[in-house]
């Protein structure tokens, strides 16, 4: 393998023996570039064999400085990089290597602060990077917080995914992230990308950016129910009646009627089924049969937490039992359905249909509504 030029090997000397906070490597120009609390130093390297050799050289000196072991990133850490598994003792050395799955460790680690995102950014300001750092408590709280939720936004229109639009939604709509016209900007993309509503549904489904009245008898049950405040099944009875419950489910069923494809399905269900969680009862992974039985048989039992709010409350039968339905309706019902199949589009809604009609049906329960099978056209992705 060539060795370093001399100048190069100077020049890297140099700078790996100052207060260097990150390493980035331009391989397409040969440039290394170092971060330090003065700014950003750039090294032109005069590579003396093949470009890929020489940089290889390069990273095993910079290793050689940083952890003392010159043989660069260890190959069989790189399967826990994307795991969060990297130690959390120094993560700033890997920032130090030139190494762009080290960069990647670093961003994915539970060890990650605010100061090692910054670092880390500098050396990789890639969007997978941005979405698992925004994930850590300590960087949406600091000031890479906003810096990263900016990217974001700016470049999902670009996203195709729906599971990454998903994704990006959840985790930019934590509270001061983001401003209220750039929330309502991504809430009216939903419209075209139904994908974006389900990010919606699972950060803030108390408070969708829709003004929704409250169900006509929402007022009458707040009164009745003033004496079981610390009763679960009230609590979330009261919840879903509300103009705020009543958006989140004419939004759920929109999404329902018309997903866009498998990834919003699982993400919506499991939405859903989180909205009832606080009165979830166990369910076993059932089929929508099972759960629709087991949920009457809870209803009927006295013993219950379900049982006994309808023995005070009998004339809500019908909409505790869709709450204890809509609670077990997560993504794995869905699974025996879609693992064995790759449709899409009407297809693929056809074949759900003994997921969501069921579903649809207890949504239309919630909101004192009579159930219809068919719906209004939605304008849909293009």
């Amino acid at each position: 393998m060539s060795e370093l030029a001399s100048e190069d090997e100077f020049r890297l000397n140099v700078m790996m023996a100052g207060d260097i906070q990150a390493v980035r490597i331009d391989e397409a120009a040969m440039i290394v570039y170092g971060l330090s609390a003065r700014g950003e130093a750039a090294i032109k390297l005069h590579p003396t064999g093949r470009p890929e050799q020489y940089l290889r050289r390069v990273r095993e000196m910079l290793a050689g400085s940083a952890t003392g072991s010159p043989g660069g990133y260890p190959v069989y850490l790189h399967g826990w990089t994307r795991m969060g598994q990297a130690r959390n003792k120094g993560l700033d050395c890997l920032l130090l290597l030139g190494e762009a799955e080290a960069v990647v460790s670093v961003a994915y680690s539970n060890g990650l602060t605010d100061e090692l995102a910054r670092r880390a950014w500098w050396a990789m300001p890639v969007a997978d990077n941005a979405r698992r750092m925004l994930e850590r408590e300590c960087v949406v709280q600091g000031k890479m917080g906003k810096i990263l939720a900016g990217y974001l936004v700016e470049h999902l229109p670009f996203e195709n995914s729906p599971h990454t639009i998903i994704d990006t939604v959840r985790l930019v709509l934590q509270p001061g992230l983001i401003a209220a016209e750039v929330r309502q900007k991504l809430w009216n993309r939903g419209a075209v990308d139904n994908a974006y509503h389900v990010g919606f549904l699972e950060r803030m489904p108390d408070d969708l950016p829709v003004e929704i009245p409250p169900r006509g008898d929402w007022l009458a049950l707040r009164e009745k129910l003033a004496s079981m405040v610390d009763h679960p099944v009230a609590i979330q009875l009261g919840r879903v009646l509300s103009a705020k419950g009543q958006a989140f489910l004419q939004t759920a069923e929109a999404l329902l009627r018309y997903p866009a494809d498998r990834d919003v399905v699982y993400a919506l269900l499991n939405a859903l089924a989180a909205y009832f969680s606080s009165i979830l009862q166990p369910c076993n992974n059932d089929t929508p049969e099972a759960i629709l039985e087991n949920a009457g048989a809870l209803c009927r039992d006295a013993s219950t937490v379900a049982g006994r709010f309808l023995q005070a409350f009998p004339e809500y039968a019908p909409e505790v039992n869709a709450m204890l339905i809509l609670s077990c309706m997560n993504s794995s019902v869905a699974v025996p359905i879609l693992s064995h199949s790759t449709a899409g589009g009407t297809l693929m809604r056809q074949r759900l249909e003994p997921i969501t009609t069921p579903i649809l049906q207890q949504i239309a329960v919630l909101r004192g509504q009579q159930f219809n099978a068919m719906a209004p056209r939605r304008r849909q992705r293009a």
